[in-house]
């Protein structure tokens, strides 16, 4: 048993590591979200926001997070298989509706599935075979980014986001096709949320450092205000943006700036000023948040919640990047 995980796959042996088939990004099905599709990415958790993805002039690539949790009959390797609905549906109504659908007011929202590797690989169960299991999983990946520009970006403006294991899927793919090209042009901002980014991670993708810059990432990893980071997780090196001012400042930033967090019940809608928020060293820090049943709510690592008790901010600050980036293409008045 594993944190609470079901299952843990077996070890593979000698040099063998079978994995699932590799998913065909030309199908429809192998993707979480796409526009004109109706899926969780389409959702709003209130009346007064609106899916705008019909008019919007950029395009959001999000990779999700860690999904799967436990193995099952034909689902039993260290990465997932596509064909397992059960996994699908969770992630659909997990990562998709939660933290995909802040994106709709800013771009139309593209977000593969991917044959993600187990959450033990995070652990001592599956450290042997950590490596080999996320780089086939950032196969994927990789071969869905490169199959959306080729078909489907059409040189738009682009929006990369993402949380936990995504994020370093996200964090390779900003190497591998934007540091140093072209297309580095095209990058509205990276939201990189839920693992340590070190701040010097581009040579020519800044962390950002003003709610509307772009070209250039924000990161955050969240902790309760009492939690105490151990060995190795105070890394002077790593980034740290406050989602509430979304500069690098390291006051506290007050909870009247929350524009609106969403807890359990996305349907009950945004709850504003959910939580302050405060740069300490390489993670950020806010209180535990109020709410029905928090008595049981006893973790110190919101890591869950990276997106969530800033929600409307996030989305709020992807719809400010678009415009000024665009502002920024528009050729001078004559």
């Amino acid at each position: 048993m594993l944190n609470g995980c079901a299952s843990v796959p077996d070890l593979p042996d000698g040099n063998s590591f079978p994995a699932p088939p590799a998913p065909d990004y030309t199908l429809t099905v192998n993707w979480a979200a796409l526009p004109g599709m109706d899926d969780y990415a389409d959702r709003v958790p209130a009346d007064s926001l609106q899916d705008r993805q019909y008019q919007a002039a950029a395009d959001v690539f999000f990779i999700h997070p860690t999904i799967y949790r436990d193995t099952r009959k034909d689902n039993d390797l260290w990465n997932a298989s596509l064909s397992d609905q059960k996994l699908n549906k969770a992630v659909d109504e997990s990562t998709i509706l939660n933290q995909a659908s802040i994106f709709n007011g800013a771009g139309k929202v593209y977000a593969p599935r991917y044959r993600q590797a187990h959450l033990s690989v995070f652990y001592d169960e599956g450290a042997a075979v950590k490596a080999i299991a996320l780089d086939t999983a950032y196969q994927d990946v990789l071969a869905a980014f490169d199959h959306f520009l080729k078909y489907q970006n059409n040189g738009r403006p682009i929006i990369l986001a993402a949380h936990s294991q995504g994020t370093l899927h996200a964090e390779r793919l900003l190497h591998d096709r934007f540091e140093g090209t072209p297309l580095r042009e095209k990058l509205v901002a990276a939201y990189l949320i839920g693992m340590p980014i070190e701040r010097a991670a581009y040579r020519d993708i800044p962390v950002c450092n003003a709610p509307d810059q772009t070209g250039c990432f924000v990161t955050w990893r969240t902790y309760r205000e009492d939690f105490e980071p151990g060995p190795g997780q105070d890394d002077p090196a790593v980034a740290v943006v406050n989602p509430l001012t979304w500069t690098t400042a390291t006051g506290k930033a007050p909870a009247s700036l929350n524009e609106g967090g969403i807890l359990l019940n996305y349907a009950a809608g945004p709850i504003p000023e959910l939580v302050w928020a405060e740069i300490r060293g390489a993670a950020l820090y806010t209180n535990k948040p109020s709410f029905f049943g928090d008595i049981f709510f006893r973790t110190k690592n919101y890591h869950v919640a990276d997106y969530n008790f800033f929600w409307m901010n996030v989305r709020e600050n992807a719809r400010v990047r678009v415009a000024r980036y665009l502002a920024s293409k528009r050729p001078p008045a004559q």
